[in-house]
């Protein structure tokens, strides 16, 4: 059960655990509790067999304000700053080997942004508002550029990061900041739509996938068509291999479906 004081609030249902940033006092910003137990949330997720895939969350009019400024500013003292956390947090999204969906209901800003970019799906309303504001502040984003870089065109980052002007949903999924940007509405729906989807993979399978989506690019490509054909044997020869095409010829759903009803 979840503590009245958590920042982080945690709920599984159906094979999917929610992960809700609950800090509405400072915009759900990224302070070292509220990462710290982001951290341990998404490791109790990965390590329970029976969830499919992660949701971030929030609660308030705010998806996350970026790094807790306050915070940062009684850092100064010391000379050190959470920045190498940050990095932790961004790191364990972007490679669980589950897939991280997240639902964007309001603005994020800075290493939100960051947080955001780590999913592999996001959804937002397309009201909502985003902005790079580092350079505004004096610093620049430095660390999430890990995972929004590969994610944004490269003419819009130049924009985006240099002006620190806001946009809103439908030009964060232009640029590949976010998957979709549907009507406030309709979020929820949305939301569900993919993972009604998401939670029909074999879970072996969609990590293998994650894996495929983070390989870097190819310098030789037959050495790396042979080096796939190899992954996909395997992946073909595994029992939740045998099990889906077995499914598929019987037109019924694969044990990792039907797993989700019992």
């Amino acid at each position: 059960m979840t503590s009245p004081d958590a920042l982080v609030r945690v709920a599984t249902a159906r094979g999917v655990t929610t992960l809700t940033l609950d800090s509405p006092r400072n915009r759900n910003a990224l302070s070292t509790p509220l990462m710290t137990e982001l951290l341990a949330g998404l490791a109790a997720a990965v390590a329970d067999d029976t969830v499919r895939v992660i949701v971030l969350d929030h609660t308030g009019p705010v998806f996350c304000s970026g790094a807790d400024l306050k915070e940062t500013a009684a850092a100064y003292a010391s000379g050190t700053v959470p920045a190498g956390m940050l990095g932790d947090v961004l790191a364990a999204v972007r490679e669980c080997p589950k897939p991280v969906l997240a639902r964007v209901g309001g603005p994020a800003r800075a290493g939100g942004l960051g947080l955001i970019a780590a999913a592999d799906v996001v959804v937002c309303a397309a009201e909502a508002t985003f902005a790079f504001t580092e350079v505004r502040i004096g610093v620049i984003p430095a660390v999430i550029s890990a995972t929004v870089l590969p994610r944004l065109q490269p003419r819009a980052a130049a924009e985006l990061y240099l002006t620190g002007d806001t946009f809103d949903g439908r030009r964060a999924a232009e640029i590949g900041l976010v998957t979709a940007a549907v009507p406030a509405d309709d979020l929820d729906a949305a939301v569900e739509r993919y993972l009604d989807s998401l939670v029909r993979g074999a879970p072996a399978a969609l990590a293998g996938a994650k894996e495929l989506l983070r390989r870097p690019a190819a310098t030789d490509l037959r050495a790396e068509l042979a080096e796939l054909g190899t992954v996909s044997t395997r992946y073909f020869l595994s029992p939740d291999g045998v099990e889906g095409v077995t499914a598929f010829r019987e037109k019924r759903p694969p044990r990792w479906v039907a797993e989700l009803d019992r």
